[in-house]
This record gives C-alpha cells, sequence and structure tokens, in this order.
C-alpha cells in the first residue's frame, strides 16, 4: 500500500472518529452536568481524581508501552508471536492493579466514610474493570492495523454513554450507594468495551469471504487467544526489546500526563473538594483535545509509523514518502496552531459563561473561572505537542527512543517539583502552569528533531507554524472585543446579557474563521482532499 493510501486512509479514520466523538461526547457531556448537581465536591474529587488516577495508571502502564511497539514494528510480523505479546498486559495488569491497589489502601489517606462511602469498594472495583479492559487489547491491536474506522469510535463512544446513563440513573435513584454507584458503572463501561471487540470480529471471521476482503492474519477467533508452538518462541524478542524501551518511555510521560493527579494524591496539596473542582475544570477544558486533537494524533501516528522506517533518515527512504509526510506535517501543525489559538483567545472571555452553564455557582465562582483561562494556553500547547510528538514517536529509531528517555526523566523531576512549588504559591493553577512549562519543553524536543530530519531534503514541513500578519491581527482584535464583552454583559444580569455576549463572541468568531479561510489556502486545500476523504466508501460498513 502507497503512502497516500495510507494517507487516505488515516485521515478518514480521523475524520469519522471526530464527528462520531463530538455527537458521542456531546451527550455524554449534557449527562455529566446533570450528575454534577447532585454530588459534593468531595466525592467528585475521590471518583474523578483518585479512582479514575489507579485505573489509569494501570491501563497505561500495563499496555501503553506494548501499543505503541506492536503498531511500529515494520519488519516481517509473526502475528502469533505479537499477539502473544499482547495478552502478556493482562497478567502485567494484574500485577499492576494489585499493587497499586494495596498502595490505595494503606499508604494514601482514606476518606471520611461518612462524606465518602465504600472507598475500599471503589479500589478493588475499579482495578478489576482495568483488567477486563485489557482482555480487548488483541482485538483493538488487530482493529487498528486493518484501520476499520467506525469500530473503534463506536464501541469506546457506546461504553461512555452507557456507564454515563448507569450513573446518571443511579445517582438520581440511589443515591446513597456512593461509590459502589461509581464502580459499578465502570466495570460495566469495560465489560461492554471489550463485548463490542469480541462480537465484531466472532461476526467478521465467521465469514471466510470476510476474511479474504480485508486480508486478515487471522481465521477464526481462536487464533486470536495465545499459542505455543515447538517450532518458534512464544514471542518475538526483538519486538520485546522494543516494548521495554516504550515501557520506560511510556512509565515517564505517564508521569507528565497525569503528574498534578499524582501530586494531588501522594502530596495531599489540595483537600478533596478542591480536587473536584479542579478535576471538572481539567475535564471541561480538555474537552476540545480528546474530541478533536486526540482522533487525528492517533491516526495519524498509525499513518506515519506505516510510512516511516524507524532506522533511516529522510534522504534513504522513498522521496515520495518524505514528500507526502512533511506536507502532512506542515498542515497539521497549522491546523493545531489555528485550533490552539482559537480556543486561548476565546476561551479567556467564556470561561466564566461556560463554568455557569455547565455547573452553576460551585464552579463559576472562586478559582474556577481563572482555572479554566490557564487552561486554554495549556491545550493551545497540547495541540502543538500533540502533532510534533505524534510524528517524532513514530520516526525515532530504538537508540533515540532510548535517548529521549533521559530527557523525559529530567522532565519528569523538573514538573513535579516545579508543579509542587508553583502549587503553594498560587494554588491549583500552579499544576496547569507547571505542565504549560513541560509542555513547551517537549514542543521543543519535538521540534528540534522534525528540522533535524529534514534537514537534508529540500522539505520544511516546520513552515506550518507561520500565520498569516491579516490573521493574527484578526486574533487580536477578536480578544479584545470579546474582552469587553465580557466585562459589560457577563455574568451576573441575566439571560439576555448572557445571549448578547455570545453573540459578540460568535460574530467575531465567524469574522476569524473566515479571514483563515481567505488567508491559509493551503491548509483548506489539505482538509478538503485529505480530512475530506470520510465521504468514501468506509470498508466497515
Amino acid at each position: 500500500m502507497g503512502s497516500r493510501e495510507v494517507l487516505g486512509q488515516a485521515a478518514r479514520l480521523a475524520s469519522a472518529g471526530l464527528l462520531l466523538q463530538v455527537l458521542f461526547r456531546l451527550i455524554t457531556f449534557v449527562l455529566n452536568a446533570f450528575i454534577l448537581r447532585f454530588l459534593s465536591k468531595e466525592v467528585v474529587g475521590i471518583v474523578n481524581v483518585r479512582l479514575t488516577l489507579l485505573y489509569s495508571t494501570t491501563l497505561f502502564l500495563a499496555r501503553e508501552a506494548f501499543r505503541r511497539a506492536c503498531l511500529s514494528w515494520r519488519a516481517q510480523r509473526d502475528w502469533n508471536q505479537t499477539l502473544n505479546l499482547l495478552w502478556l498486559t493482562v497478567p502485567l495488569g494484574v500485577f499492576w492493579s494489585l499493587f497499586l491497589g494495596w498502595v490505595w489502601l494503606q499508604l494514601l489517606e482514606v476518606p471520611d466514610p461518612n462524606v465518602v462511602p465504600y472507598y475500599g469498594t471503589g479500589v478493588v472495583v475499579f482495578g478489576l474493570s482495568a483488567v477486563v479492559e485489557l482482555l480487548g487489547e488483541p482485538f483493538w491491536f488487530l482493529a487498528q492495523v486493518h484501520m476499520f474506522v467506525k469500530l473503534k469510535v463506536i464501541a469506546e463512544s457506546l461504553s461512555i454513554i452507557l456507564r454515563s446513563v448507569i450513573t446518571a440513573l443511579l445517582v438520581l435513584w440511589l443515591p446513597h450507594l456512593g461509590l459502589y454507584i461509581f464502580s459499578l458503572a465502570q466495570l460495566f463501561y469495560a465489560a461492554v468495551l471489550v463485548l463490542c471487540y469480541v462480537l465484531y470480529f466472532t461476526k467478521l471471521l465467521s465469514s471466510p469471504e470476510s476474511v479474504k476482503q480485508y486480508t486478515l492474519p487471522v481465521s477464526r477467533i481462536a487464533d486470536l487467544l495465545p499459542s505455543v508452538t515447538g517450532s518458534r518462541a512464544f514471542i518475538n524478542w526483538k519486538e520485546a526489546k522494543l516494548t521495554w524501551s516504550f515501557f520506560k518511555q511510556s512509565f515517564l510521560k505517564q508521569i507528565l500526563t497525569e503528574g498534578e493527579r499524582y501530586m494531588m494524591t501522594f502530596f495531599n496539596v489540595l483537600n478533596f473538594g478542591d480536587q473536584g473542582v479542579y478535576d471538572i475544570v481539567n475535564n471541561l477544558g480538555s474537552l476540545v483535545a480528546r474530541l478533536v486533537f486526540q482522533p487525528i494524533e492517533e491516526s495519524f501516528y498509525l499513518f506515519f509509523a506505516k510510512v516511516l522506517e524507524r532506522e533511516k533518515d529522510a534522504t534513504l527512504q522513498k522521496q515520495e514518502d518524505i514528500a507526502v509526510t512533511a506536507a502532512v506535517v506542515e498542515s497539521l501543525l497549522k491546523l493545531a496552531l489555528l485550533a490552539g489559538l482559537t480556543i486561548t483567545v476565546f476561551g479567556f472571555a467564556y470561561s466564566q459563561l461556560a463554568l455557569d452553564i455547565y455547573g452553576g455557582t460551585m464552579l463559576s465562582s472562586g478559582s474556577g473561572p481563572i482555572l479554566l483561562r490557564s487552561y486554554c494556553l495549556y491545550v493551545f500547547l497540547l495541540a502543538i505537542n500533540g502533532i510534533t510528538e505524534c510524528f517524532t514517536f513514530a520516526a525515532m529509531s530504538k537508540e533515540e527512543v532510548d535517548r529521549y528517555n533521559f530527557t523525559m526523566l529530567a522532565l519528569s523531576s523538573s514538573f513535579l517539583v516545579l508543579s509542587y512549588l508553583l502549587t503553594r504559591w498560587c494554588g491549583s493553577v500552579g499544576f496547569i502552569l507547571a505542565n504549560c512549562f513541560n509542555m513547551g519543553i517537549r514542543i521543543t524536543q519535538s521540534l528540534c528533531f522534525i528540522h533535524r530530519y529534514y534537514q537534508g531534503s529540500p522539505h520544511r514541513p516546520l513552515a506550518g507554524l507561520r500565520l498569516s500578519p491579516v490573521l493574527l491581527g484578526m486574533f487580536a482584535v477578536s480578544g479584545g472585543i470579546t474582552y469587553v464583552s465580557e466585562v459589560f454583559f457577563c455574568c451576573d444580569q441575566g439571560w439576555p446579557a448572557r445571549l448578547a455576549h455570545i453573540a459578540v463572541g460568535a460574530c467575531c468568531l465567524g469574522m476569524t474563521l473566515g479571514t483563515a479561510f481567505l488567508t491559509e489556502t493551503k491548509l483548506i486545500h489539505f482538509l478538503k482532499t485529505q480530512l475530506g476523504v470520510f465521504r468514501l466508501p468506509d470498508k466497515t460498513t
């Protein structure tokens, strides 16, 4: 398959994923806003910070390195050995869930059972849910490699929305159950997610025509289970070594990704109520990142991993592939830059209104608005970092990955120290400022790698970070107008004033997007020709 065909499939995956995630996330967004009005800040803090951190840490340590290594393996693949390697995530997940569960129960502060009941049950069930989700890892990998466009998004979105519905109903009918509600919903989420993958492949593999049509490496569902043969090793040891390299990196990346939650959990810099408010604002601020940036990052990481060869620099690879990847990097960087600037400029003027609508005075008063405004700046950096690291991790050799681990170690240490100091100085905003600092360092590292990678070629993908002066001026004017609008119309003068503030923002946003359409013609062409290919027939429909 040529690089342009792979690009088309990756773009279609991102486009379909984006549309479906927006639909399902909006429904979940409304349900969560409803649930929020029936919970205390302390319960939100325990569930969204303490228990969710246990769940995400177990999954990340158990599977992230396996995913990256297996997706980027370019040599001749023995599918039995790769599937065997992926099944090792299950015992690894059992180990991490038991170890981390012991830490959560024995070493960390236990909340008051009168305020947050059934904490111990929540720790056990959230750890079990992580292990259940790992049972679907080989199925997820097969779907990702063969670019089944809608399966992954539908499975995850359906699981999320069912979890939210169950939580909303139980919170409304049986609020006295406390953490039992969230534990049951999380276990149900993991079971439905795995079941979606298993049922899909069971149906697909029952048809010999489908197996031939999609050129699947397995012909029956039993082939996806672990298998031992006398003539071959149980796993590919070179692939396992690459996994170990990514594991060291993923451990450090997890500290950077969830660093503020680790600080809150292990150092008690905020009480459970403040943790709840911070996490709600964090989730609201990262909504666009999850809806837009994450599907694009995941899809195009797969594209870069398929097209580029890790052990060769740009001068030794197919020049058509290098030209295509350079054009994609340039366009994605410009797209991320525009999206990040839009969120930052308009987010500053509409943070308080968004929090007031979403959670009432519990969020819109106090530190909530300044937290969300700071997070808008972080989302801007997050957008750029997602694209640069997407390319960097797909193009790095094993030795470069190992060297990068040392940089990640320094970043992890500096983040922990900086976040602790800034939190003591300026409260929960310190977490966001520390994240911004570390994200800036990571972006610099990745930009240097991209510059060196294309240095010997005529392509300069970093040109995507330059915007026209006219567009930058339009952003500045929009920021000034919306700031004045917030001063006069938001947010204690009733709904007519709020609607006027929204109308001003809509006009400014329309003018900004119109200016971008007229000045960034190269990006518009890319969006029309590549991210618009979801209109083509989908092989999973």
